[in-house]
């Protein structure tokens, strides 16, 4: 069986006259796709030229009539063009060539047309198509099952994109530089979510643009966006938080300071293994082994969705509680981070610390106080589960800044050197 062709080929051929010992010209072209043929087709153009003196390959057969006669095809050069005995037959066939040629440079250049003209008609309707509408696609696609915080945030860079736009359409068509410039203006200047008067602050800003900045990658992948144009713009830079954190001395007297047993031991749990809240909130009894005569967790990050083999100590596990079935949470009940600030702020007054003290600062206080106990910064990034190393270093700078402290808390009373 012969392999179909995928675009048309064009040929010299002959064919016999009825009357006279002499070969008609033509070329034809094969396969032929025509809007109103279900088939593909032979096109033949006859050439108006004839000639008598082929020369016939008599090891390639055309065809075997029903009297035994058989026909062989004409012998061709190197490039294809017919042979001939005759000069000026040979010249026809040269002819033929030439226009068979010319059809075939036709025919691929409209092969090339209508490839182009599909793809820019296509290109034409993803361009008509919403960003806003995609970019909650994406959202649902890509973090379907990624952690709280994430999707959190995604839905509310879907919610501040329909009050730049001042409604529910931004078209792929009106995406360039300087609508994303516009975009990040607003950002700095974007109202907060969930009721909260002012706007976000510049380090919220900056997470909210990376992830726009996501979304038009996605889109130029996807064929939306014929240019990766969020490459060109720089992100918001965001500043250097404040990362406030527990001392010992602090913790122990929280650890004496009355507040709700489940919080307290929540919150301290944070402080002995640097788990985040999500962590701790999804943490279930299968996920805390034996491991080595002590403890250790074995569980998926929420945010990351690493899988984390953490060693914990018998204090840490101690504030785990009695030990319950294994598809059963660890902290069962405790509230979101939106409600557990309320409580800790009112336990942290009574315990007489001045400090601003939110859930997430017990983390903050296990990596610096692992840190200035001489602990290396990479098994730290590796106990936080960070998946680079320089989100860590950001505690490193804190005991830097305390060591600096500490060198002014010894004073001599030197005499004067003349």
């Amino acid at each position: 069986m012969k392999k179909a062709l995928a675009n048309t080929r064009v040929s010299v051929k002959l064919r016999k006259s009825e009357y006279r010992e002499e070969w008609y010209l033509y070329v034809e072209a094969y396969p032929v796709f025509q809007a109103d043929k279900p088939t593909p087709q032979r096109v033949r153009e006859y050439l108006n030229r004839t000639i008598t003196t082929p020369i016939w390959d008599k090891s390639r057969n055309a065809r075997t009539d029903k009297d035994g006669k058989t026909t062989y095809k004409p012998k061709r050069d190197l490039n294809g063009i017919i042979l001939c005995k005759s000069q000026l037959d040979q010249e026809s066939c040269i002819y033929a060539d030439k226009v068979r040629s010319l059809r075939q440079k036709e025919y691929d250049n409209a092969l090339l047309y209508s490839e182009t003209d599909a793809e820019q008609a296509e290109q034409l309707e993803r361009s008509r198509c919403n960003f806003i509408e995609y970019f909650d696609h994406v959202q649902r696609l890509r973090h379907a099952h990624s952690s709280d915080s994430i999707i959190i945030n995604w839905k509310r860079v879907h919610e501040l994109l329909k009050i730049f736009a001042k409604g529910d359409t931004i078209l792929f068509s009106q995406i360039d530089l300087k609508l994303i410039e516009s975009f990040r203006m607003f950002l700095l200047n974007a109202p907060q979510g969930g009721g909260k008067k002012g706007v976000i602050s510049q380090n919220t800003a900056s997470t909210y643009f990376s992830i726009f900045k996501a979304a038009l990658k996605q889109a130029f992948i996807d064929g939306y966006l014929t240019v990766d144009i969020g490459a060109k713009v720089k992100g918001i830079q965001g500043q250097e938080s404040r990362r406030e954190y527990l001392t010992i001395d602090e913790l122990n007297r929280l650890a004496q300071t009355p507040c709700d047993p489940l919080l307290k031991r929540a919150a301290l749990f944070s402080a002995l293994t640097g788990l985040r809240h999500c962590d701790i909130q999804k943490l279930k009894w299968s996920e805390v082994e034996m491991f080595n005569g002590g403890y250790r967790l074995n569980f998926t990050q929420q945010k990351t969705k690493g899988v984390e083999y953490m060693p914990i100590s018998e204090q840490a596990f101690q504030l785990c509680g009695e030990r319950k079935d294994g598809e059963q949470l660890v902290f069962a009940g405790l509230p979101d981070p939106s409600w557990i600030n309320r409580p800790i702020k009112k336990w942290v007054v009574e315990a007489g610390i001045t400090k601003h003290i939110t859930y997430h600062c017990f983390r903050h206080s296990y990596a610096t106080l692992q840190l200035a106990g001489g602990t290396d910064i990479y098994t730290v990034s590796k106990m936080l589960g960070h998946t680079n190393v320089r989100t860590t270093q950001v505690y490193a700078k804190v005991v830097d800044a305390k060591k600096e402290e500490a060198t002014k808390t010894i004073k001599l009373d030197l005499p004067m050197t003349e």
